[in-house]
């Protein structure tokens, strides 16, 4: 009886304006939430690839989430795919915030006016997202609450490209300004299939790349060429092939199953080289490449793959913590 009266004057307490303690936020939740708008440029591959800055401006936004923990942190750049923002961009914010780790997800589409580029991909030129990524370091690095020594760089497709290329030598000193650098590039099923002149001068940067066998989207032979090139150059990069995984494996929101994208360009089956002065070339066809090329085709699969994204996980973490020394 006596048991009972002290749990109902608890409970009376509390309903008279007592305190009760609060169950711990779970550690995936960000601590706090920021929206950044950064500058950046539209421009076409070749004034990319020569340096010309006579874009057109234009104002990105990032979502910076800042992980729960004290002091300056250690965070990630996610950059993302022909399809905007999606499933995946948000399971690794998660994931790393639970590590403790911040993140900020860039949108690369709205401030140009874009949701996808899928079905078009020559609405915006693909290296775009190099510079974007470089921008929104020289912002991140800055930020009183992020570690500038401690960032690394995360994408996926299209992003993934982009954070493969971003490592370039070349690329850095054309357009990296914010006096930062990436301590890991981890690109996820990127396209490998453009060969840039001095794309094997890297430095000492670290690559990653995570790549499905059954990938149909960006093949992942392309990547182990431009793997193989990199190693003979002595350089710090691997390739980890999940066997059976598409593209997209990654993303929780994709169909469990293989699924066919009927309208989404795919250049499978093309092979590009940088000429001097910037230019494309189909290497098929000795032209400056083009969408409308016979070796773009359409219909890719995506699709989720459980097993590859939890093994997938497990070495973006141990690399991380690597790279982070956490």
């Amino acid at each position: 009886m006596l048991k009972q009266l002290v749990a109902a004057l608890a409970a009376f307490t509390t309903m008279i304006g007592g305190s009760v303690a609060q169950p711990a936020a779970p550690k995936d939740f960000p601590a706090r939430v920021e929206l950044h708008a950064f500058q950046s440029l539209t421009v076409s591959d070749q004034q990319f690839l020569t340096g010309d800055a006579n874009g057109r401006p234009v104002t990105l936004t990032g979502e910076l989430r800042i992980a729960q923990g004290q002091g300056k942190l250690p965070l990630v750049i996610l950059m993302h795919g022909s399809g905007g923002l999606g499933g995946n961009v948000e399971a690794w914010s998660r994931h790393f915030n639970a590590m403790g780790i911040s993140t900020f997800a860039i949108d690369g589409f709205t401030g140009r006016g874009l949701t996808a580029v899928s079905s078009n991909q020559a609405l915006l030129g693909r290296l775009n997202f190099v510079l974007d990524v470089y921008r929104a370091l020289a912002l991140v690095a800055n930020h009183p609450r992020v570690d500038g020594s401690r960032v690394a760089l995360m994408g996926f497709s299209r992003g993934g490209q982009a954070a493969l290329y971003a490592s370039l030598d070349r690329f850095h000193k054309m357009w990296n300004t914010s006096g930062a650098d990436f301590v890991a590039y981890l690109p996820f099923y990127p396209d490998c299939a453009t060969t840039f002149i001095g794309d094997t001068d890297i430095g000492a940067r670290t690559i990653r790349v995570f790549h499905g066998s059954s990938d149909d989207y960006n093949p992942v032979a392309t990547c182990r060429a431009y793997m193989t090139r990199l190693a003979a150059a002595k350089r710090d990069a691997s390739l980890t092939e999940y066997a059976g995984a598409h593209h997209t494996f990654d993303n929780p929101l994709g169909a469990s199953k293989p699924t066919l994208s009927p309208a989404s360009q795919s250049v499978r089956a093309c092979s590009v080289r940088e000429a001097e002065g910037g230019s494309l070339i189909n290497t098929a066809t000795s032209a400056p490449f083009s969408y409308k090329d016979a070796c773009v085709v359409l219909g890719p699969h995506t699709g989720y793959d459980p097993t590859a994204t939890e093994a997938a996980t497990r070495a973006v973490t141990e690399q991380l913590r690597a790279a982070f020394k956490r």
